[in-house]
């Protein structure tokens, strides 16, 4: 489902976030652990590190890789963003199982408004259950030791509403580390100027 440079939005600079290592080569198989058996995505069958990609006519920084990793394993953190007026946020994400939690969107003037951020399952025999858009499927799944053919974990596209034409400041992601996000995008509202 990805596009070739054509898109909308702001991709964010997350690098500062990644404390988690989800993309390994086969030569460093046990580099990683996305999940609690340190599987993780082929590096190889995905887009170039820090390279735009355009997903669904949005476009994401694909993980440039961080000192913590290429992922954050969502705790809390609080992402500054762009000031500005935006409609949605758009995650490139994938969770351990299928997560359901609130974010809080944090305004320049003070208010904060709760949204679901619901992610899907990386395993590939979960079918998405949120209306979320396939971003990348792999034809095999790193295991520390191994790679496993036919086992083909998939990085989702999803999206959050920012509800207010206020100027949005910051995103404060939820404390569930089995939520996985390795790009987040925001789509000013139409007209808005950065």
């Amino acid at each position: 489902m990805t596009d070739q440079l054509t898109g909308l939005g702001v991709p964010l600079d997350l690098r500062e976030h990644f404390d988690n290592r989800g993309l390994t080569s086969v030569s460093d198989l046990a580099g990683g652990s996305f999940n609690v058996w340190s599987n993780t995505f082929p590096a190889d069958e995905l887009p170039a590190e820090g390279s735009i990609v355009g997903v669904g006519g949005v476009l994401f920084e694909f993980p440039a890789r961080g000192q913590g990793g290429d992922n954050i394993r969502c705790a809390g953190q609080l992402i500054v963003v762009p000031p500005g007026s935006y409609d949605w946020l758009y995650v490139l994400a994938a969770a351990e199982r299928h997560t359901e939690d609130l974010l809080y969107l944090h305004y320049a003037d003070g208010s904060v408004d709760p949204e679901w951020l619901r992610v899907s399952d990386f395993w590939p025999q979960t079918p998405d259950r949120f209306g979320a858009i396939e971003a990348f499927r792999c034809s095999t799944m790193h295991y520390p030791r191994h790679v496993q053919h036919g086992v083909d974990p998939v990085i989702w596209r999803h999206r959050v509403p920012v509800p207010r034409h206020a100027e949005l400041a910051a995103i404060r992601l939820p404390d569930n580390p089995a939520a996985h996000i390795f790009a987040i995008t925001a789509v000013p509202v139409a007209g808005a100027a950065l």
